[in-house]
């Protein structure tokens, strides 16, 4: 975050045509320099947790060449059981982060080793080269090839896909919502049973601001940022009320796959009170799943992944693997 910071103050305005600090500024001339996400790093055996790593492209190029990266915990086997898979969608508001960012690389590592799972994090085509709707098909694509079953030796042999999770973090929990959503409408067969959802920070927003979403926005550099963000990955969209962005809005939320959901949300985000409208929205909207909420104190947006070294990322990993694991 200090190298961005540092990249960010030597932009110069004149030349800007538009401008999202923290995440990119896009030029007068069409070039787009993104301060955040942009360092990557290689599928590996991971020293620390013994979890190994691997990509995997799942469509051609032609077809937005979407790839995942597996990570396989070293404890594979328990007894007879196979593993329960977490089909992980990262965060970046649409537009920034990989798949292979050392951040989610690190943090799924650790998620992979400490609930022993197998996670499959799918890399989606971003903003605004490639506009919503991209990164939801993209990370349907993800979800069917996990379906199928078939597409690597350590899904044929370790994955329980009667026991799937989808997770992310920011734009990467509006996606598991969206992909639940697509589950639950039914409309395609599917192998997989989705067990749960997990929503960390959600991007979720809407037009009329509610709870301390007021105060927050008219403290912050640049407040109104989350609804012109998403004008700006999702150029087709009606506004902060459309139900991609607003699931209260939303009139079929009784179609959520999944049998429970948990929503975490920060006390100091912006986006607190969005993830607790969240719930109030599924409660509202006859959604079957149990719906729980987990809120960290002091803490801001994706702490866990900003901030390791905070004395609440252990608390919260817990409560995570808890939540992947009580199924």
């Amino acid at each position: 975050m200090e190298e961005a910071m540092k990249a960010i103050a030597s932009v110069k305005l004149e030349d800007v045509a538009t401008n999202f600090p923290p995440f990119m500024v896009i030029y007068k001339d069409g070039t787009i320099q993104r301060f955040l996400g942009t360092q990557t790093v290689a599928a590996s055996t991971d020293a620390a947790t013994g979890v190994e790593s691997e990509d995997v492209v799942i469509s051609p190029k032609d077809e937005g060449g979407v790839w995942v990266r597996l990570y396989k915990p070293k404890d594979t086997l328990q007894g007879s059981k196979r593993l329960p898979v977490v089909i992980y969608f990262h965060g970046g508001a649409f537009c920034v982060e990989t798949a292979a960012s050392p951040t989610y690389h690190n943090y799924l590592n650790t998620l992979a080793c400490k609930a022993n799972v197998i996670v499959v994090s799918v890399d989606y085509r971003l903003a605004p080269e490639h506009p919503l709707p991209a990164a939801y098909e993209d990370s349907w694509a993800g979800v069917k090839w996990v379906d199928d079953g078939q597409g690597h030796q350590w899904i044929r042999d370790y994955a329980d896909l009667s026991r799937v999770f989808f997770a992310g973090d920011s734009a990467g929990a509006n996606i598991s919502h969206h992909m639940a959503k697509r589950v639950g409408k039914g409309k395609e067969m599917m192998n997989l049973k989705l067990r749960g959802i997990l929503l960390v920070h959600p991007y979720f927003w809407g037009i009329e601001r509610i709870g301390s979403e007021a105060n927050k926005i008219a403290n912050l550099p640049g407040g109104g940022m989350a609804e012109r963000l998403w004008e700006f990955v999702c150029p087709g969209t009606s506004g902060a009320d459309d139900p991609l962005i607003n699931p209260a809005m939303d009139t079929e939320l009784g179609d959520l796959a999944g049998e429970k959901v948990m929503i975490c949300v920060a006390e100091q985000d912006m986006l607190r009170d969005r993830g607790l409208h969240y719930k109030e929205a599924l409660v509202k909207g006859n959604c079957k799943a149990s719906v729980e909420v987990v809120e960290t104190l002091e803490e801001n947006h994706v702490f866990h992944l900003l901030n390791p070294a905070s004395a609440n990322v252990v608390p919260f990993m817990n409560q995570v693997v808890a939540f992947l694991n009580s199924a």
